[in-house]
């Protein structure tokens, strides 16, 4: 029984167990739901898959699975970031166990009965409890929200190498707070249109109405909603990547007000969306460029940070630049994010510019298979690159170290690249190849995309089973985890006044 009691207690109650667990769900997930489509059906996969479990795959119903399984994997994806915040923003102790619990539960319940709901059988009582399970989630967000109030006394700051006001407000606690409210107001903007289905509105995916000239207002929400969870999802992990590397000095106090503002006008855009289609986009990108600025900002103070470190540790104060870009490179999971973030330009923000600018003059010349491939890869390289920033602050938090760290790393972050660089000229291979020439780069870049994510899939389940074979040990590395008050990433020292968690 106290075998089963700690281990309980790491994973629903320490930090690292509870990203362990929503990893592992995610994993899970993926593995299985992953033989449903691509060339999975070729190979047959798919059918084993369906007959193993009973699945039920209605073709008339795709849409709406699909929509499910997506909810129920960004449910768990959100929860990691909640875990992390609650970690590393300062809160009071009762705050951070209760809201880790409720969204724990709630996207555990969203997960397990979203699924059943959609894919093995039509019980509408599952269907229930996965809106109940997205209500507790939503119910935790107010919670955090809460929390994170960033103008109480207790959370004042003195520190000039941090931004914040002339009265010691945490600006950095604001960009955090402002977050978390407009995930919260753009979930409700998502809920409110779900609400309808079943009275006039029809289940649709947001890729198969791009040339449908008049949208109705709910269509143009739920597009609106994808867009702003997608991105808020990507704030989030910006300011917790920001915190962990101990962002400061004034490149921070100019990124943590640019990302406040450049937070409220992309909400205030998506929202407008419905109202005032024709202006929301212009809102848009003015929010987009404020928060990818502050993200430079990161990655500049980043990568000065991690050669600084480098070279201080080696004991050289002149380094030319072969010597300061092995600095950079020495540790592949405090470069990963930054680079990943530098990436993201040329696979997602880049092209999606791009294609806005271009829209009527190219890409809505192309036949619509062509331009709904180009927006599906946008959206989905966008989650895969938070994705590899989740697994890269999660492998350095678990304490992966020498060789092993390296070869997770650089194979994390070459493999997806690989993936994500394939899979972006697969979708922009109109724009220099007509239609009759473009089997050979439709081939290499099919292959490419299977090499890398094989790569990224393989090193994740290593990773997963080590820590798996580990939960099993006496004193494994989990029983140390489970002793430490909590993740060692806190600026402890930026706060004034008494402590408020352990």
């Amino acid at each position: 029984m106290n075998w089963f009691l700690k281990r309980y207690q790491y994973l629903f109650q320490s930090t690292k167990g509870l990203v362990l667990m929503a990893i592992a769900m995610i994993s899970l997930v993926a593995a299985v739901w992953g033989t449903l489509s691509g060339p999975m059906v070729e190979w047959g996969v798919r059918d084993i898959t369906v007959k193993l479990t009973g699945m039920e795959l209605n073709p008339l119903e795709r849409e709406g699975r699909i929509i499910l399984l997506y909810h129920t994997i960004a449910m768990a994806v959100l929860a990691i970031e909640v875990y992390l915040i609650t970690s590393i923003v300062k809160m009071k102790k009762h705050q951070q166990a209760n809201i880790n619990a409720l969204i724990t539960f709630g996207y555990l319940i969203t997960m397990v009965f979203g699924l059943w709901f959609g894919y093995f059988g039509h019980d509408f009582v599952f269907h229930g409890l996965y809106l109940f399970g997205l209500s507790l989630i939503f119910f935790a967000g107010i919670q955090l929200t809460v929390a994170l109030w960033p103008w109480s006394k207790e959370y004042r700051i003195s520190d000039n190498e941090y931004a914040h006001s002339k009265k010691g407000t945490d600006i950095e606690r604001v960009a955090f707070f402002v977050m978390a409210l407009a995930t919260l107001g753009s979930a409700a903007f998502g809920a409110v249109s779900g609400s309808y289905w079943g009275n006039g509105h029809e289940t649709f995916l947001a890729e198969d109405i791009i040339r449908v000239p008049h949208k109705t207002p709910i269509q143009l929400a739920i597009i609106g909603h994808l867009h702003i969870m997608l991105t808020l999802i990507a704030i989030a992990i910006t300011l917790i990547i920001g915190r962990w590397l101990d962002f400061k000095g004034i490149f921070h106090k100019i990124a943590m007000r640019l990302m406040i503002v450049g937070t409220i006008v992309i909400t205030l855009g998506v929202w407008a969306v419905v109202p005032f289609e024709p202006i929301a986009h212009t809102i848009i990108y003015c929010g987009s460029v404020l928060v990818m600025l502050a993200a430079l900002f990161l990655v500049i103070f980043g990568w000065r940070k991690l050669i600084h470190d480098r070279l201080a540790e080696q004991g050289l104060e002149k380094a030319g630049l072969g010597k300061r870009l092995a600095a950079l490179f020495h540790d592949p999971l405090k470069f990963g994010p930054l680079w990943q973030m530098v990436f993201m330009n040329f696979t997602v923000s880049g092209v999606g510019i791009f294609m806005a600018i271009k829209l009527d003059e190219i890409f809505r010349v192309w036949p619509a298979r062509e331009e709904r491939i180009s927006l599906t890869g946008h959206w989905h390289i966008l989650s895969a690159i938070i994705a590899t920033i989740i697994l890269m602050y999660f492998a350095d938090i678990c304490g992966l170290k020498g060789k092993v760290r390296k070869w997770f790393g650089w194979t994390l972050i070459i493999g997806s690249d690989i993936a994500f660089v394939s899979m972006t000229i697969f979708a922009m291979k109109r724009l220099f190849l007509s239609e009759i020439h473009q089997q050979q780069v439709v081939s290499w870049t099919m292959l490419g995309a299977d090499i890398g994510l094989a790569a990224v899939l393989i090193i994740l389940a290593l990773l997963l089973l080590w820590r798996l074979f580990d939960l099993f040990k006496g004193e494994g590395n989990w029983s140390s985890d489970l002793k430490q008050p909590e993740l060692d990433v806190r600026r402890t020292s930026k706060f004034t006044g008494e402590e408020v968690t352990s």
